[in-house]
């Protein structure tokens, strides 16, 4: 019997979809994650890797077994894979696309209106001191209206906060390797620009680029100058974009007026640093934390073994 190993608690669905295919399920369920030790020891011996991206699946692991014919990642991205080591053994890796596009985006427009609005540090005062009443002058915010909103990477989620803050009456912005087509750009009145002119003309900057070589510390001190002194940073993309150092002296410099992280350069460690500051919004990685992204996500992974099994091409891989 074909076997799987899967390295974290994932809905009970997918389950279901590999049992009733018949392949033997073997889960890790303690409740931190698995180490690379344990992992060593559980994957030897399965055919086929149902993992989530917090867990590293390097050279080492690959190697621990021989008969290993499939790494599928439960999650949009894939840097936690050694893809090209995979490549190599003819081992395909696969992920989730799609599904979270549209749990991220929200998430990000939450954000964007969360810290604009300064929500939290509001919430964080009455829970405190609280407030003495309203005043003309009090707890001043920006409105979102006329602003610009710069989008680096507009690819599906960059696509779905253009729509979303476009109801906002936002202008527009964006850069990526490669402009969209004339048509897609009308269809979101956005309009493509340099790196540059997106970091001097953002109000508000979110990433929604993938994490690569080219995009590694993409945004540093040099390019935290060129941005307003009022300008919004979001990242729900990958931490490592961002030079988080850089990014904390910065906001210490109030080169910027603000951030919200959902993601982070060495997660799940969180430098203490952004703790400190009333205008930095600080969440768990949830962009795709909802029970429809992630039952969409354990779905793809659990019928991408049961493809493999059945002698058929994965869908989705990444390499």
């Amino acid at each position: 019997m074909a076997s799987v190993f899967v390295t974290a608690a994932i809905p009970e669905s997918a389950l279901n979809i590999l049992q009733k295919a018949g392949l033997d399920v073997d889960s890790y369920t303690g409740d931190a994650l698995i180490t690379k030790d344990e992992l060593l020891k559980r994957i030897v011996g399965k055919d086929y890797l149902i993992t989530p991206l917090s867990t590293q699946v390097d050279q080492d692991v690959i190697d621990a077994d021989p008969q290993l014919k499939l790494i599928a990642n439960y999650g949009a991205g894939f840097n936690n894979i050694d893809v090209a080591y995979a490549r190599q053994k003819n081992i395909p890796v696969t992920n989730t696309p799609k599904v979270s596009t549209t749990s991220t985006a929200e998430v990000t427009t939450g954000l964007i209106i969360t810290l604009a609005h300064r929500m939290v540090e509001g919430d964080k005062l009455m829970r405190t001191k609280g407030f003495a009443g309203w005043a003309p002058l009090f707890f001043l915010g920006h409105e979102l209206a006329g602003k610009t909103l710069g989008i680096l990477g507009m690819g599906q989620i960059g696509q779905a906060v253009a729509k979303r803050m476009a109801a906002f009456d936002m202008h527009i912005i964006y850069t990526q390797r490669k402009p969209l087509d004339a048509a897609t750009e009308g269809q979101l009145n956005a309009t493509y620009v340099t790196l540059d002119e997106l970091l001097a003309q953002s109000d508000v900057l979110t990433i929604h680029a993938p994490l690569t070589d080219e995009t590694h510390h993409l945004l540093g001190a040099p390019e935290f100058k060129k941005m307003k002194d009022s300008a919004y940073l979001i990242n729900a993309a990958r931490g490592p974009v961002i030079d988080e150092a850089a990014l904390l002296d910065a906001l210490h410099a109030h080169q910027l007026a603000g951030a919200a992280l959902d993601v982070y350069e060495a997660e799940p460690h969180v430098d203490d640093g952004f703790k400190a500051l009333d205008n930095v919004i600080l969440t768990p990685h949830v962009g795709n934390a909802t029970v429809e992204a992630r039952d969409a996500m354990a779905e793809i992974v659990a019928k991408n073994a049961v493809r493999v099994a059945q002698g058929e091409e994965p869908l989705h891989v990444v390499n």
